[in-house]
């Protein structure tokens, strides 16, 4: 039987409209009074949090009035245009609307005294984004490291791991567009035993509609990357994966014949903040992740690298979902704020793709919340599960990413965690690269 959607009859207009009168309000519970009265113009995260959390226990519960009441609370203290925490309160706060307006639509309509963003909650942020010409793209990931840091340890790790390989084969699983690729290109073009013999990039037709978006095919990307490789002296290879425009049709794909794969190639699997949209029903062995991965591993790979943020964001918890998201992603927020204006519009651009990934993971459940991250902890014992060995980095891939954030703000740091490397932020774990090799001594799973 379907809950009951508790409204408030008694919540008139113009006590939605001043959340202080919802405070003395016969309809707030004794918990929420004190949590409201504590944090009512306050700035504090602690109180933003708590706030956050009776939203999402009302929600959860499916009592509108009590949402509705925190939201007018956040809705005083969020901002678009102000500090990281309330910049970051105002994307989760768009995310709660989303979602309770498919609870109680009147609590999208203005004229029913609901909370009122400064953009509108009924159209998603994907929808609104702009696709970036290859130029934005550029300047968007090196804004901050939180890709350049993936692909400076991939890069390194491949280059190690193909060292005297006279023919290369990527299988590049990303949503970056092969941004990753002209730096290995490039090193592989001096490297002293000479440019390999040919370099082929394998990509799936489609990837997870998320940012960054490019307003160019997948195809034209393939045609630059070609470009580029022969000003490097690099024979250059692209193929798009046809009829990948579904998991099951990509995992058709993964054999050595769709693939065309060479014996006497060096085969790479890229998997660049790509695993956390594959689903993963918990408790279950066949799930697509772990049949991703145990297909990957059939192919026998000379390495495979996974790079993904170090969250998780998996849990069937609202309240859950909702601490992470807070405590996690104002990471970008506070990097930002370090070294560009509260207006700025590449600030406000990048900040909308982090606010895509919020609405998302607060506002869907089931098949459409998409962004079901975990962490590097268990991406690592995943891969494991799959037959794969952890590959540690070589203190010249440590140097190299030790170099590059140098380039950025001092708050960003890097450190070890087993055998992973990790992006820190004021040392906070952001985003974690792993290194892996199939155990040749493990069961492959039959074809």
């Amino acid at each position: 039987m379907k809950s009951e959607v508790r409204v408030g009859s008694s919540t008139s207009i113009a006590a939605l409209q001043n959340p202080s009168l919802l405070i003395n309000s016969s309809t707030s519970q004794g918990s929420l009074t004190g949590a409201l009265r504590g944090c009512l113009g306050s700035l504090d995260g602690a109180c933003i949090e708590k706030l956050l959390l009776h939203c999402a226990s009302a929600l959860e519960s499916n009592d509108v009035t009590l949402a509705q009441q925190v939201m007018w609370v956040l809705n005083n203290v969020a901002s678009s245009v102000g500090d990281p925490n309330q910049r970051l309160t105002s994307w989760i706060l768009r995310a709660l609307i989303s979602r309770s307006s498919r609870i109680c639509p009147s609590l999208n309509n203005n004229g029913g005294g609901g909370p009122n963003p400064s953009t509108s909650t009924t159209s998603t942020i994907a929808e609104e984004r702009r696709p970036m010409t290859v130029t934005e793209l550029a300047g968007y990931v090196d804004l901050i490291p939180w890709h350049r840091f993936g692909y400076c340890a991939s890069n390194s790790a491949i280059f190690q791991a193909i060292r005297g390989c006279s023919k290369i084969h990527i299988l590049d699983f990303s949503i970056t567009h092969c941004m990753q690729w002209p730096t290995l290109i490039d090193a592989l073009g001096k490297r002293p035993e000479g440019p390999p013999d040919s370099l082929r990039v394998t990509v799936p037709s489609c990837r997870p509609l998320v940012p960054p978006l490019l307003n160019v095919s997948i195809e034209e990307v393939g045609l630059r990357l070609g470009n580029f490789s022969r000003f490097r002296d690099v024979p250059f290879e692209f193929n798009v994966i046809e009829n990948s425009s579904s998991f099951e049709l990509l995992l058709s794909q993964l054999n050595p014949t769709s693939l065309n794969l060479e014996d006497d190639e060096a085969l790479v699997v890229n998997c660049q903040n790509w695993l956390r949209y594959l689903s993963d029903d918990e408790g279950s062995t066949n799930s697509a992740r772990n049949t991703f991965l145990n297909m990957i591993r059939c192919l026998n790979p000379r390495i495979i690298v996974v790079v993904d943020e170090d969250s998780d964001l998996s849990s069937p918890s609202l309240s859950s979902r909702i601490t992470t998201c807070f405590n996690y992603l104002w990471i970008p927020f506070d990097s930002l704020e370090t070294f560009l204006p509260k207006d700025s519009n590449q600030r406000m651009e990048y900040e909308s793709d982090i606010g895509q990934k919020i609405e998302n993971i607060i506002g869907f459940e089931g098949v459409q919340r998409i962004e079901r991250l975990e962490s590097g902890v268990t991406a690592s014992q995943r891969l494991r599960n799959a037959g794969f060995l952890s590959s540690p980095f070589c203190e010249e891939t440590v140097g190299e990413v030790k170099t590059l954030l140098d380039e950025h703000a001092s708050g960003w740091g890097m450190k070890r965690e087993e055998d992973m490397l990790v992006l820190t932020w004021k040392g906070h774990n952001s985003v974690f690269a792993t290194a892996w090799v199939p155990n040749q001594n493990g069961l492959m799973l039959e074809d």
